[in-house]
């Protein structure tokens, strides 16, 4: 069989006592980071708690939630934001929770970012461990929970959430789940639109796994041909895949983002394209990455602003050096395809450059390289790295919470 067919033959491990070492310190590092949080916004006179649930996209999820679509902000340079531009699921959920408890959509926005928040952790952990072992999966959350940018996985914001759906849609791939792989990507596509990563994934996968079946069973049928004698012995003990599960799967994948582009067309008159243009209002869009090596070069016009640029360039190739890597290690097609994608959109994206960062946290199988390499390390080694990252994480994440300007 093929690797990522032994791959999906495996018998799935992630139970609840093996994943409970990652959640324990995923929850540390994140009880960390809004400790200092609060500390620093205290500091300066701010409500963390208003930084996390009401403000930037915050506020646009939960005026959804409450009103509905169809608000729009209009600028004095003649742009127009409109909250079509953000997909529903979230707010839906907030929806949800207001109405059957008595929390405020704000609250309900922070309470459902901080359980899928953990859900995601969740499904790092089983694709890590499905692949490399329970030690590299714990390694991987870890290295997830710590990133610059981590404290937006505690903000009422879809990061989490959607992470949450395409973490465990890439497991069900890799477990042969199709119809749950695509389920969970219809989800993915009704929260962001780079939902569309998980829907490239599940039909990666579907149809490469197609094509190898058919291989083998046509590599199977000439070994049969040329031995007529193991005809009845090799038809009992080699499995034929049901083609309708995976098919199924397919089919659902795409209805999320789709359905939902569809209807904003419809609700704006301008047709399919029509969410392309609400994004244009936003000044969002694809541009190849014109946009953002334009902002790099312009850091270069005085020496303070160019050592950022410097670290954008650094930061940029030690992307794409971690792609390569994860490629060169033989991570699973649907990985590949989904990380590649979504990196690729968040960087040739015209949108705000600040929100770059952000828009990279679900790309979590480019951290899969390094939590084998720290996996290998010894316990107390990883915990002293760690500890260190997580601390330099959360003074930045406050910092960086109480700028001016939105993740």
């Amino acid at each position: 069989m093929t690797d990522l067919a032994t791959r999906v033959a495996a018998v799935p491990r992630s139970r609840p006592g093996r994943v409970a070492p990652a959640l324990l310190g995923y929850a540390a590092v994140r009880v960390l980071g809004l400790v200092v949080l609060a500390v620093w916004s205290a500091a300066r006179d701010k409500s963390a708690y208003t930084l996390l649930t009401a403000r930037w996209d915050s506020l646009w999820y939960t005026r959804v939630a409450e009103l509905g679509y169809g608000y729009e902000v209009r600028l004095a340079n003649g742009d127009v934001h409109s909250n079509l531009a953000f997909f529903p699921l979230l707010p839906w959920l907030e929806r949800l929770l207001h109405a059957v408890s008595p929390l405020s959509y704000a609250d309900a926005g922070f309470v459902v970012s901080a359980v899928v928040s953990f859900a995601a952790a969740w499904g790092i952990f089983a694709v890590a461990d499905h692949l490399y072992g329970a030690r590299a999966g714990v390694c991987a959350v870890l290295l997830w929970a710590v990133l610059p940018v981590g404290i937006v996985q505690s903000m009422a914001y879809s990061e989490s959430l959607f992470t949450a759906l395409a973490a465990w849609s890439l497991y069900a791939v890799l477990t042969g789940r199709w119809v749950t792989a695509g389920a969970l990507a219809l989800l993915a596509g009704l929260t962001r639109p780079v939902g569309l990563a998980v829907v490239a994934a599940v039909w990666t996968a579907a149809v490469v796994s197609f094509v190898q079946e058919r291989r083998e069973l046509r590599e199977l049928r000439e070994f049969v041909r040329e031995r007529h004698e193991c005809v009845r012995e090799r038809r009992e003990d080699t499995p034929v895949a049901r083609p309708w599960p995976r098919l199924a799967g397919m089919l659902l994948a795409p209805l999320g983002a789709a359905g939902y582009v569809l209807w904003v067309g419809h609700r704006t008159g301008a047709g399919p394209l029509g969410y392309l243009e609400v994004q244009a209002g936003w000044r969002n869009g694809f541009d190849g990455g014109y946009a953002f090596a334009r902002f790099i070069a312009g850091q270069f016009t005085a020496f303070p602003s160019a050592l950022a640029g410097v670290g954008l360039i650094v930061g940029v190739a030690l992307l794409i050096l971690l792609y390569v890597v994860c490629v060169r290690q033989r991570q699973p097609l649907p990985l590949l395809v989904y990380a590649g994608l979504v990196t690729a959109l968040a960087l040739c994206a015209s949108s705000y450059f600040g929100s770059k960062p952000r828009l990279l946290l679900p790309a979590f199988p480019l951290l899969l390289p390094l939590a084998l390499a720290l996996a290998r390390l010894r316990t107390a080694r990883v915990a002293a790295l760690v500890g260190a990252v997580a601390v330099a994480s959360a003074v930045y994440g406050a910092f960086w919470l109480n700028g001016s300007g939105p993740p």
